[in-house]
């Protein structure tokens, strides 16, 4: 039995077990190799199962090539191997610049393939209007979906970069950012909107889904005046804020198709208001169905401590995590959410250094043992889930964005410069690989290969790492 099987097998008996309705789509890329989007899967799981040929004995050996861009790119690449762009096969990855520019990258070379830029672009160059989201590849490998600072959503084609369609997802782009990435599901781009530094009014954090096929705008969920759909004038609504800005965006579980998003400072009244909180939606996005706020929700609203600061994490079974900038991340029971939780968290740890979590944690599932990695500004650190409880199993004192793991190997981007490498199992130093600092630009790793940008001030060069194991010839192969 393949190890995608295997997982698709365990969730459906999960799901079953808790009363959902399963759907029938696997979890995993199409492609051994493939990274289609931030954090690897649907649930953001942040660890790749794939043999990239990169361990402990031979990632110091990996040789680097600096590409310069014309501007940052403060998010992650994806990656396809093996597909057709400009009439030859290329090992291709992709990313989308801070102004709105996506970036097709030989990843053999370093070579640009193709660049899509938004008509209006020149409108917003150089203005605060930017985006941070890191785009999702169709299953089909024919398309991409990006983001852009006008408050769209396109489908690029893989093949030469040209738009087939291009949506709004906000009426007011100029004041709600599509700060987080984009996630695919069952046919479905889905994507979340926020507000811009120093909280502007009227924005609100919202959930889009569109039809990857058309691009027609399906459903929209609104977490403030949640009552009415669709897209609002953020004007129209009473209150602001509750962005759902976290890196890893809209998470969902696989199994059931359901949609897990953290908002940010707004008001909750766990009825229309949902500010700072922890939220399940239905896979359609039109209906509530679990959520959770703290009891000091109104104080972390007043002193701009949004919990929302990252998105849910999926642990494994009923558990969820969700960190924020209070220093805290919380363990959550996924079904106790079904009763609209204020407080009754099962345990809450400090983050690892004791400062705000913006990153995006990685759950490595190990045999039996499930490990979650998180990293923050000051170090990083694993816990175990024993017996409904986390242990932490390690801490190292080096910050980090958001961390990801391969080939039993931790793979952490220094804010201050450098790129970190633990063993995941024990968080022994491995090596750090030289590299500039960043935002929250964050690694993947693929077979022969580890991709990671750095990011810059808007509008000023921007550079991708690649590094590659010498001699390293890529194989794709079905799953």
């Amino acid at each position: 039995m393949t190890r995608a099987l295997v997982t698709l097998v365990v969730s459906l008996v999960v799901a079953l077990a808790q009363g959902r309705t399963p759907i029938d789509t696997p979890p995993a890329p199409s492609l051994v190799g493939d990274w289609t989007q931030f954090g690897w899967d649907v649930a953001r799981s942040n660890a790749s199962p794939d043999d990239t040929g990169i361990t402990a004995a031979n990632v110091a050996t990996l040789v680097r090539q600096r590409v310069v861009l014309e501007d940052g790119v403060d998010a992650s690449p994806i990656f396809l191997g093996g597909v057709t762009v400009n009439g030859a096969t290329h090992d291709t990855l992709f990313m989308t610049t801070s102004y709105g520019k996506t970036i097709a990258i030989d990843a053999a070379n370093g070579v640009v393939l193709w660049t899509y830029t938004p008509p209006a672009y020149s409108t917003w160059f150089g203005s605060r209007q930017i985006t941070a989201a890191t785009p999702v590849a169709d299953p089909t490998r024919q398309f991409i979906y990006a983001a852009s600072p006008d408050g769209r959503i396109q489908q690029l084609a893989v093949a030469d970069g040209h738009a087939a369609w291009s949506t709004a997802i906000t009426l007011l782009p100029q004041r709600e950012k599509i700060a987080s990435s984009l996630n695919y599901f069952n046919g479905r781009v889905i994507a979340t909107t926020g507000g811009y530094v120093g909280d502007a009014p009227p924005y609100q954090g919202h959930v889009a889904l569109l039809d990857a096929a058309t691009g027609s705008l399906l459903h929209v969920w609104n977490s403030l005046c949640s009552d009415r759909a669709g897209l609002l004038d953020p004007s129209s609504c009473p209150e602001s804020g509750s962005a759902i800005w976290g890196r890893a965006g809209a998470v969902v579980d696989a199994a059931t198709g359901n949609i897990f998003v953290a908002t940010g400072n707004g008001r909750w009244d766990g009825r229309t208001y949902w500010g700072d909180a922890t939220l399940e939606l239905d896979p359609d996005a039109t209906r509530l169905i679990g959520s959770y706020t703290p009891t000091n929700t109104a104080s972390l609203d007043q002193l701009d401590l949004d919990i929302g600061s990252t998105s849910p994490v999926l642990v494994g079974g009923d558990f969820l995590a969700q960190g924020g900038k209070d220093h805290l991340i919380r363990l959550l029971s996924v079904q106790q959410m079904a009763a609209a939780l204020v407080g009754r968290e099962l345990q809450t740890v400090a983050t690892p250094s004791g400062s705000d979590l913006f990153t995006a944690p990685a759950v490595w599932r190990n045999g039996a043992a499930t490990l979650v990695i998180t990293a923050d500004a000051g170090a990083t650190a694993a816990w175990s889930l024993v017996s409904g409880l986390l242990q932490q199993q390690w801490r190292a004192p080096n910050g980090g964005t958001s961390p990801v793991v391969a080939g039993g190997l931790v793979f952490a981007h220094d804010p201050s410069g450098g790129l970190r490498v633990y063993d995941a199992a024990s968080g022994a130093a491995v090596t750090r690989l030289d590299c500039g600092g960043g935002h929250w630009d964050s690694p993947i790793v693929v077979p022969g290969l580890i991709a990671m940008p750095e990011s810059t001030t808007p509008g000023n060069p921007g550079a991708l790492n690649i590094w590659r194991l010498p001699g390293a010839r890529r194989i794709t192969r079905r799953r």
